[in-house]
């Protein structure tokens, strides 16, 4: 099973239609095989009033045969930023909150992965001088990784899935109704 059944079935999802996934030059030294997105995440709204709300990168690596900190022979590897509430971003639960979201992402997708890790990060930023008349700003990040249990291309799908449903839920969209399709407007840039 070569990687580039893998790269192919990445390339062709389609997510929601507020979130924007490029593909960008994959980390090299990480693994034999590496692919990467970035997203940058839309309030969904038109012209002036689009604002991005959130960003995040979402790697594949593959060593066949696997490393011994994987557990396996894949690995996801993935960061998202987004803008919160100052008020939500001193909830001391806030980094607890963070890590629940990235594996109910993930379950909710029906991924199997077995050794998650990551952190979440709160970031408060107040801003003086010139710059004073700026709003305090606060920001979350979470870095994760964890080794997706897959056997066929398309089950890399299922991970990629729970990854924008946590972009989603980091940039406070509205879930998707079951059984509803997003319309979106273009699946997929490539970076050249």
């Amino acid at each position: 099973m070569g990687f580039e059944r893998f790269t192919q079935a990445l390339r062709a999802f389609v997510p929601r239609s507020e979130i924007l996934l490029e593909e960008v030059p994959a980390p090299q030294k990480l693994a034999t095989y590496a692919f990467a997105f970035s997203a940058d995440v839309s309030n969904g709204l038109l012209g002036d009033e689009e604002d991005e709300i959130a960003s995040g990168r979402f790697v594949v690596l593959h060593e066949p045969g696997g490393q011994d900190t994987w557990d396996g022979e894949f690995r996801c590897v993935t960061f998202v930023r987004a803008d919160v509430d100052p008020m939500m971003q001193e909830d001391p639960q806030l980094p607890e909150m963070g890590w629940k979201w990235m594996l109910d992402s993930l379950t909710s997708a029906g991924c199997e992965y077995v050794a998650p890790s990551g952190t979440v990060t709160r970031i408060a930023s107040s801003s003086f001088g010139k710059l004073s008349l700026r709003s305090d700003e606060a920001e979350m990040e979470i870095r994760a990784s964890w080794t997706p249990l897959i056997s066929d291309p398309t089950e890399i799908l299922k991970h990629l899935s729970g990854w924008c449903t946590l972009l989603g839920e980091i940039a406070g969209l509205s879930p998707v109704p079951e059984g509803v399709t997003a319309i979106t407007a273009s699946p997929l840039r490539a970076r050249r």
